[in-house]
C-alpha cells in the first residue's frame, strides 16, 4: 500500500492534484488578463 502523507494523499495523487491545480490557475489568470485588457480598451485608466 502507498504511504500517505499528512494530507492523506499518496505521492501520485498529490502530483495529479498539483497538475490540475496549476492548469486551472493558469486558465484563471489568463481570463483575468483578458478581462483587464478588455476593460482597459473600453475605458483606459492610465
Amino acid at each position: 500500500m502507498a504511504e500517505k502523507s499528512m494530507t492523506g494523499l499518496s505521492e501520485s495523487e498529490a502530483k495529479e492534484f498539483h497538475g490540475i491545480f496549476m492548469s486551472s490557475m493558469t486558465a484563471y489568470f489568463g481570463l483575468v488578463v483578458v478581462a483587464h485588457l478588455l476593460a482597459w480598451m473600453y475605458r483606459p485608466w492610465l
